[in-house]
């Protein structure tokens, strides 16, 4: 039975899109600045060196990922008990979180003190890096359970984890812009509006079903056969989507020499990534979910293949590359979150432990960004390229680091989808 003066169910339309992804938009603030613009923020305002501000980000981040797991045993907990323990743990995670995103830009310590109120510094901007990480993974988590308890068919799913995702891909645009146009004090504003935005419409979204579940199991998602196969592959393709994401600004700059059209290349990017979903959707509906995915990692090989015949001053034909990799992003970002809805679904833990699964999938997620970066910049000092360089040995590297590396990656995903989804998944 759904709970009592829920909203009614799903039935794909723009007010219950909207209602339902909205929460994704303002989610997509805490990344970007916090890696962005905090470090740069710190060290000019502040004389922060980078390397303690990479060490308190990294460090806030190992939490943030270990974390993960267990809010979503939380989650499911909330679930469990009503709809309005859900939403009373959402606007509470987002109050902290609003609060904790202010703090970190306009600190409530002496910051005229120099060196030696830096300790008091260092100290506030780790408690609030903390607070701020954990309330979003909460948001986070909460988001994608209540997504993957609204059920329905392939089609469905796929639908409703691309309100989500399109939306935080605008969140990531407007992101991008707001600091630089409108300044840090309008940036933490509008986030906090938003937010409360966000939260106030998922309370209009349609609602899950509340059943009488068992106590949460932190352990259950990973003595699924079928969860630790697709978790496998999103792992593999993750990380062959990461490696260029933290290589990208290195390869604009010194092999195509064009540090004037970051936005460009980066707007390209993420637009067609949030265009291409309705594209992906009726590809669901053709081919079904894995299906389509593999298509969605073939367009990415193709592209980055292309990126590795480019040189200074393509900018034209980088564009082009952005928005085909921008694509295929849609594919990435849209597809494999129905698979695990379904996985769930059939599992038979719908309504019980969508936490619980999603708790360990944003685990793999941090960790995809993690060994990418692991992987790909000692790869690239090993083989003797530094940041500037220009000789032909040092750019080669380089190349073959962006492009060749993520096209093995995901042709590896590929092969992994194939083998232990396509040809072990009865057809739809």
């Amino acid at each position: 039975m759904t709970t009592a003066g829920a909203a009614p169910a799903w039935r794909g339309g723009w007010g219950q899109g909207l209602a339902y992804g909205s929460l994704g938009l303002p989610l997509a603030f805490v990344a970007l600045p916090l890696y962005v613009v905090l470090p740069n923020h710190y060290a000019a305002e502040f004389g922060i060196p980078l390397a303690t501000l990479g060490a308190l980000l990294l460090g806030a981040r190992l939490l943030d990922a270990v974390a993960d797991p267990w809010i979503g045993r939380l989650v499911d907990g909330w679930f469990a008990r009503s709809a309005r323990a859900v939403l009373l743990a959402a606007v509470l995670a987002a109050l902290l979180c609003a609060l904790g995103f202010r703090g970190l830009f306009f600190p409530a310590v002496d910051t005229t003190a120099g060196a030696a109120g830096q300790p008091a510094l260092l100290l506030w901007c780790a408690a609030l890096l903390a607070l701020t990480y954990l309330s979003y993974s909460v948001l986070s988590v909460l988001h994608q359970a209540w997504g993957a308890r609204l059920g329905g068919d392939e089609g469905q799913r796929a639908r409703i984890v691309s309100w989500r995702e399109g939306l935080a891909l605008l969140g990531v645009l407007v992101a991008s812009v707001l600091p630089s146009v409108a300044g840090l004090s309008v940036t933490t504003a509008v986030f906090a509006l938003t937010l409360a935005l966000g939260v106030a419409l998922l309370a209009r979204a349609p609602r899950p079903q509340v059943t009488t579940a068992s106590a949460p199991a932190l352990w259950a998602p990973l003595r699924t056969p079928a969860f630790k196969r697709l978790l496998a592959i999103y792992l593999v393709n993750g990380v062959a989507s990461a490696v260029p994401a933290t290589l990208v600004l290195f390869f604009i700059r010194d092999r195509l020499q064009a540090a004037a059209f970051e936005p460009l290349f980066l707007a390209s990017y993420f637009a067609a990534g949030a265009l291409s979903m309705p594209l992906w959707l009726r590809g669901v509906a053709r081919f079904g979910l894995a299906r389509t995915w593999l298509a969605g990692m073939v367009l990415a090989i193709a592209s980055f293949a292309w990126a590795a015949l480019l040189g200074a001053g393509d900018v034209a034909a980088y564009t082009a590359v952005c928005i085909a990799s921008g694509i295929a992003l849609g594919a990435d970002l849209t597809l494999p979150g129905a698979l695990l809805a379904g996985v769930i679904q059939r599992a038979g833990h719908g309504q019980q432990l969508e936490g619980a699964y999603f708790g360990w999938w944003n685990f793999a997620t941090k960790l995809n960004l993690a060994l990418a970066a692991g992987v790909a910049l000692p790869l690239l000092g090993a083989f003797g390229y530094t940041p500037g360089a220009r000789d032909a040995e040092a750019l080669q590297a380089l190349t073959l680091a962006y492009c060749l590396l993520p096209c093995l990656l995901k042709l590896a995903a590929a092969s992994l989808l194939w083998a232990l989804w396509l040809r072990k998944e009865t057809p739809r």
